[in-house]
């Protein structure tokens, strides 16, 4: 499928930290065995040091944390990396950006990007990853899309699915890998389920931290917000539910920088 180009106001939206707060409280982790795919390469080395790289509020930073692993995690947005570095105590936090990765070269053995990888200037991006990566080291990109096969899922998506961000919000159309240029090289992709546990608070906050809600006119993103709460409500899958699942196909993609 195509990709959408990056749209600076949405690189921009969660610059505050009130944006970064409701990221937090709302974006799934991710699933497991995904987790585990991604740290295969990894199996053998001693003390590996893994980046986490448009870390966000932490969703995988906090997961490679509990594997004991040796973390840094960058972050470009001051509210996302404030609220961060209060999530990852144990991880080295820097600021910076795909394009310019304040780190040593060959410092990393994994470079692991969680729902951020479309952002990227793929042409100043890649070579500052390889140029981080330890010869035959791993770039993982995360993703989680929301399971459209169930119905009341299927309905939130067409009250709120914007369709130039298509790839990572539905699993339909599917996400494909992507065709990197060398030194980079497809090394496998895993699909697995997931499920976050919500209520309609959390619900109206996972698409309040959108980056196209937070960037609609008030109005226009009150009246959505509002629609979703009603749905929460109403849909027959729903009412009555205090709590209730989010489905997902967690997706990896895992590729190798040739020695």
């Amino acid at each position: 499928m195509s990709r959408p180009e990056p749209d600076e106001d949405r690189r921009t939206s969660w610059t505050a930290e009130e944006a970064a707060v409701v990221y937090d409280r709302s974006r799934p982790a991710y699933a497991p065995a995904g987790l585990d795919f991604a740290l295969l390469p990894l199996a053998g080395l001693t003390s590996p040091r893994v980046l986490d790289l448009a870390a966000g509020t932490g969703q995988v930073t906090r997961l490679l944390l509990a594997r004991g692993l040796d973390v840094v995690a960058v972050e470009p947005a001051p509210g996302m990396r404030k609220v961060l570095e209060h999530n990852t105590r144990a991880a080295r936090v820097l600021a910076g950006t795909a394009e310019e990765i304040p780190l040593p070269d060959g410092s990393v053995h994994l470079v692991t990007v969680g729902q951020a990888f479309h952002w990227f200037d793929l042409e100043r991006a890649l070579p500052e990853l390889a140029r981080v990566l330890r010869p035959g080291g791993t770039l993982a990109l995360l993703y989680n899309s929301r399971d459209d096969s169930v119905a009341w899922v299927r309905a939130l998506s067409d009250l709120v699915g914007d369709p130039e961000r298509a790839d990572h919000v539905s699993t339909t159309p599917e996400l494909d890998p992507y065709e990197l240029d060398p030194p980079f090289e497809f090394d496998g992709v895993l699909e697995t389920p997931f499920e976050q546990e919500l209520d309609t608070a959390t619900l109206v906050d996972l698409v309040a931290s959108r980056s196209y809600v937070i960037t609609l006119p008030p109005r226009q993103r009150a009246t959505l917000l509002d629609r979703v709460a009603e749905l929460a409500r109403t849909h027959p899958q729903l009412v009555g539910r205090q709590h209730f699942s989010m489905p997902y196909v967690t997706q990896v993609q895992r590729y190798r920088l040739r020695s």
